[in-house]
């Protein structure tokens, strides 16, 4: 699906604001390339968003920064190289994503959904610590869990979940049992937490490590629309 007019200008709102720029920043400034100077910043950020892009960091890795291109500072390997003596590592560069209407996804039977948070911790119990690290449902507060009842007791096998990002987009992660995978049922989870957030008047916002296969078709295969990339470095 296509995002509909204004939407890019409404998710290059809630970025500006999250990265410490004024509201109206990536407006005015296409074609350029902004930057923030946070000496206490912990981390040195690179967002292109829609054609624009802003990096926020230390004033010297703004410095370091000044002669690579955009295309270049997408590339996680950039920023680990201009931030190798001060202790860069980690994070990547994940791809982004976004939707301002989804179609609605039907279950075939009748499903039970919980939006208790120990159902959610049990089912971050049942999957790989790297999938639960980077899906972070404990960071994404209106969660929905799939429940798979069996022999009259009720196993979490899907967590679709958002978060209020500047009160306008919502950040989604799911979230799927290892032995339910390609049944279909991350999908539908992903599509009951998109429509909720939908319902409460936000964009949808979908990040995926850039070689994360699953979690890269999955948006695509619900109707999302790549809208950029957010590259990243923690600093020691």
């Amino acid at each position: 699906m296509t995002l509909e007019p204004g939407s890019a200008d409404i998710i290059q709102l809630a970025w500006a604001r999250r990265l410490g720029f004024d509201d109206g920043a990536f407006a005015g400034a296409a074609g350029t390339r902004l930057t923030r100077a946070d000496e206490a910043a912990r981390s040195l950020q690179f967002v292109r968003l829609f054609g624009s892009s802003a990096l926020v960091g230390p004033q010297w890795a703004l410095d370091a920064a000044a002669g690579y291109t955009d295309e270049e500072l997408a590339q996680h390997v950039t920023l680990l190289t201009i931030t190798r003596t001060h202790g860069g590592h980690g994070l990547g560069a994940a791809a982004l994503f976004f939707a301002d209407d989804l179609p609605l996804r039907q279950p075939s039977d009748e499903l039970t959904v919980s939006q208790g948070n120990p159902e959610a911790m049990e089912l971050e119990a049942l999957c790989p610590p790297d999938d639960v690290n980077e899906v972070g449902l404990a960071g994404l507060e209106h969660r929905f869990t799939i429940l798979h009842e069996e022999e009259g007791r009720r196993t979490p096998v899907a967590c679709g979940a958002y978060t209020e990002w500047e009160g306008i987009l919502a950040q989604l992660g799911v979230l799927v049992a290892p032995e339910w995978r390609r049944s279909g049922v991350g999908t539908l989870a992903a599509s009951i937490a998109a429509h909720e957030a939908l319902a409460s008047g936000l964009t949808l916002q979908w990040r995926a490590d850039v070689s994360n296969k699953g979690s890269l078709a999955l948006a695509r295969s619900l109707g999302f629309t790549a809208g950029g990339i957010q590259t990243s470095v923690l600093l020691g």
